[in-house]
C-alpha cells in the first residue's frame, strides 16, 4: 500500500468517524425545513396540543445546535452508503473501504462518546462499539464521477421496528398498495416519533423491496420526488392518506403524521407485487460528505 493509498484510506476512516457524530448532532437542512412546515400545519389547522409538540421539536432541535449536543439518546445502527466514482482514480479496496468505515463507527463511539446499541441477537451482550457481525451496514453503489462519496445514517429502533414487507398479486393493484401503507402507519402509531418519513420499496423481489423501503426513507431527501411521474402522482397520493390518519406529531393527534413518502420502485416479476415500508422518525438523521481526487473532504446533509 502506498503512502497516497493509506492516507486516502486514513480519510475515509476519519470521514466515517464524523459522519456518525455529524448525523447525530446536525438534522439536515431539508427535515428542518419541513419540520417548520409541519408547526405552521398545525397552527393553521387549529391544533393546539399538536403545534405545542412540534415547537418542542424544533426547540430540541436549536438547542442541539446551541450545544454541539445529540438531538436523541439512540445512537441507532450505523449505515453507510459508499458511491464510488469510475474517473476516482486508483484501483480502490472496498474491503479495505468497509474495514476503515467499521473502524471510523467504532472510534466515533469512543471518541465522542456515543451510546452503544450493537448487540448479539442471542445473548443480547453489547458490543460496546456500535459494530459488530454484519454492523455496520455497508452498501457500495457506482456512478461516473471523479469522487468518492460517503452516506451515513444512524437508524434508530423505534422506526425500524415499524418495518413491513407484503407480497401482493398483481390484480390486487395500486389500491391494495395504499391500504397496505395506511395499515402499516396505523400499525406503527406513536412509535416511530411521528411526523415521520414513509419509505416504501415498490416492486424488484422482497429483499431488493426491503432494500429500497430503507433507502427512501434515510437517504431521500425531503421535499424530493421520484423522476417517474406516475410513482410521484402515487407518492403525493400516499402522502394526502397518511396525513388524514389524524395521528399527528408524537401520536397525540393533528394533521401532520408524516413529512414525506418516498418510493423507491424497480420492475419485479409478472406474478408479484412487493411492497416494503420503512418508517424514519422525525428526525431524519443523515449525513454525506464527498472526498476528491487529492483527498479533499467537503460535507454536506
Amino acid at each position: 500500500m502506498t503512502t497516497a493509498t493509506a492516507t486516502l484510506y486514513d480519510t475515509i476512516e476519519d470521514v466515517g468517524k464524523d459522519l456518525y457524530i455529524k448525523a447525530l448532532t446536525d438534522i439536515p437542512k431539508d427535515v428542518r425545513k419541513a419540520l417548520k412546515g409541519s408547526h405552521q400545519a398545525e397552527v393553521d389547522a387549529g391544533n393546539t396540543t399538536a403545534s405545542k409538540i412540534m415547537l418542542t421539536v424544533l426547540e430540541n432541535v436549536r438547542l442541539a445546535d446551541e450545544k454541539s449536543m445529540m438531538v436523541c439518546q439512540d445512537t441507532g445502527l450505523p449505515i453507510y452508503k459508499v458511491i464510488v466514482g469510475s474517473k476516482f482514480g486508483g484501483d480502490l479496496d472496498l474491503l479495505e473501504v468497509k474495514k476503515r468505515l467499521k473502524l471510523g463507527a467504532e472510534r466515533a463511539t469512543k471518541e465522542y462518546p456515543l451510546r452503544s446499541s450493537t448487540v448479539h441477537p442471542i445473548t443480547r451482550k453489547n458490543t460496546q462499539t456500535n459494530s459488530g457481525q454484519g454492523i455496520p451496514v455497508i452498501k457500495f453503489d457506482f456512478n461516473d464521477s471523479d469522487k468518492l462519496e460517503i452516506w451515513m445514517a444512524p437508524k434508530g429502533s423505534g422506526s425500524e421496528n415499524m418495518s413491513f414487507l407484503r407480497m401482493l398479486k398483481p390484480a390486487e393493484g395500486m389500491k391494495a398498495v395504499k391500504r397496505f401503507v395506511i395499515e402499516c402507519v396505523f400499525e406503527s402509531g406513536a412509535n416511530p416519533c411521528p411526523p415521520v418519513i414513509v419509505g416504501i420499496g415498490l416492486g424488484g423481489t422482497s429483499d431488493v423491496a426491503a432494500a429500497m423501503a430503507k433507502e427512501a426513507s434515510v437517504f431521500r431527501k425531503v421535499g424530493t420526488h421520484s423522476a417517474d411521474p406516475l410513482v410521484a402522482q402515487l407518492e403525493n397520493e400516499l402522502l394526502e392518506l397518511v396525513n388524514q390518519t389524524g395521528i399527528g406529531p408524537q401520536g397525540l393527534g393533528g394533521a401532520q403524521t408524516a413529512m414525506a413518502v418516498n418510493i423507491e420502485w424497480a420492475h419485479t416479476h409478472i406474478s408479484q407485487l412487493p411492497v416494503a415500508v420503512n418508517m424514519q422518525c422525525w428526525r431524519g438523521e443523515r449525513a454525506s460528505a464527498i472526498i476528491d481526487a487529492d483527498g479533499n473532504v467537503t460535507f454536506g446533509n
